[in-house]
């Protein structure tokens, strides 16, 4: 009993869709993660200065995307329900509507802040803190129907909701990234800047990988090994296409 064996051309073409149908499936899962992706590689690219050089990018008006380490002070601070002193809280709440969660509520409460080490300090612009906070999350998950005054007319009162807040104490130390920049007050400050986010973390970078893909760290290592063999695959169909035989 013979077996059909694909010709060099098909068995070429085959590859190749298999390489682009790889590349094409990674990418799509990474964009699933949104702007927690540009975040998590940024945490893994960015050179770390010391906050003296930090300093001195600002003053000289150099435009770096660095990262500085050291611990959260401010001369105003105010408390959570546990008492601890806040200088960041951003609480949101979210509905879960075709499979997405929709975020109804957004408030932010702030003071300014620094970050400190070694005798040395830089402010962070707290306004342009967005997706670039990665803390733990407290939240706390129920439905609509516990909160009638706070969802969209319409909305069904089964419709799952979550409080999610995310805060920063003044007692954590920190890794920000930004562009130091000396502001129009002249105050040096970490922004955002280049093109890329101002980033906050109080977590380990193994730890805040973690936070950044929500759980969802097999489907992360699924695209990472989709777009790992997409370049093997590839190579095997030029292989296949310029040689005489199978390979």
């Amino acid at each position: 009993m013979s077996v059909a064996v694909p010709s060099r051309p098909v068995l070429s073409l085959l590859l190749l869709a298999a390489g682009l149908a790889s590349g094409l499936a990674g990418l799509l899962i990474l964009r699933s993660f949104g702007p927690g992706l540009g975040v998590g590689r940024l945490l893994s690219v960015t050179p770390t200065v010391t906050l003296e050089e930090a300093l001195r990018i600002a003053a000289e008006g150099d435009e770096a995307y660095v990262g500085v380490r050291g611990r959260i002070d401010a001369t105003e601070e105010f408390e959570d329900d546990a008492h601890r002193p806040l200088v960041f809280r951003r609480r949101r709440l979210l509905a879960r509507v075709g499979g997405r969660w929709r975020t109804l509520e957004d408030e932010t409460d702030r003071v300014p802040f620094s970050v400190d080490a070694d005798g040395s300090s830089i402010a962070v612009d707290g306004e342009a803190l967005g997706p670039g906070l990665v803390v733990l999350p407290r939240e706390s998950d129920g439905t609509a129907g516990e909160v009638p005054d706070r969802i969209p007319v319409g909305m069904s009162p089964r419709t799952p909701v979550r409080l999610r807040i995310e805060q920063v104490s003044s007692v954590e130390h920190a890794m920000v990234l930004g562009v130091p920049r000396a502001a129009a007050d002249e105050v040096p400050r970490m922004t955002a800047g280049l093109g890329r986010p101002l980033i906050l973390t109080t977590l380990e970078h193994d730890e805040a990988m973690r936070v950044l893909a929500g759980g969802r760290r097999g489907r992360a290592a699924a695209a990472t090994a989709l777009i790992a063999v997409t370049p093997v695959l590839l190579a095997a169909a030029l292989v296949t296409a310029a040689s005489g035989r199978v390979v």
